[in-house]
């Protein structure tokens, strides 16, 4: 079974990509069994099976090139690599549309003062944000990047960062209750 799938990442993040030494490029060839062709000029990158699929994970590493391309550094991406995580892309054109304006205006809420709603939303949610381009990406488990995802549409709706915040909080402990089997049903 042959299989090849094409990713196109920002050109100025393709550095980042292939590595120092290209050691990036080939700790992800080597751990999901896949070869990476990129073209430095299109920024597209080609993965490929390398092997018996049975032996390799060539979705595992489409997202891992997918998360570098998305502003991720190569370490955050890597926890991909852990099965319990994955990653997923918010478009925020779904938000504001195409106003160049409304987009600046809308990442600036989620980055927040030096980062701290970034930060704050990631320590709540146990994930990794990475604001970049027209995107949000977010990677974590699957209840994180629910709980990040709802943060950053109730930011990108226009709601406090104090309400936002207070969510999360509830979230997590509704979420802590049901781990411990005390959780009511309402």
């Amino acid at each position: 079974m042959s299989f090849e799938h094409t990713v196109r990442i920002p050109k100025e993040r393709i550095g980042v990509l292939i590595g120092r030494g290209g050691s990036v490029k080939e700790e992800i060839e080597r751990r999901c069994g896949v070869s990476l062709d990129i073209d430095n000029v299109t920024g597209e990158v080609t993965v490929r099976l390398k092997g018996r699929l049975e032996e390799a994970d060539p979705f595992l590493a489409v997202r891992i090139v997918t998360a570098i391309g998305r502003g991720f550094s190569p370490e955050r991406a890597f926890r991909l690599l852990d099965e319990t995580n994955t990653l997923e892309v918010i478009d925020l054109r779904d938000y504001v549309g195409k106003s160049e304006n409304a987009l600046r205006r809308i990442k600036g809420r989620i980055i927040g003062m030096k980062g701290k709603a970034r930060r704050t939303i990631e320590e709540l949610t146990n994930t990794y944000i990475s604001v970049y381009g027209r995107t949000v990406a977010i990677i974590g488990d699957v209840d994180g990047i629910s709980m990040a995802r709802e943060a950053v549409e109730m930011l990108a709706e226009g709601r406090e960062h104090a309400t936002v915040y207070r969510h999360l909080e509830r979230l997590r402990r509704k979420a802590k209750m049901e781990r411990m089997g005390l959780w009511l049903k309402e």
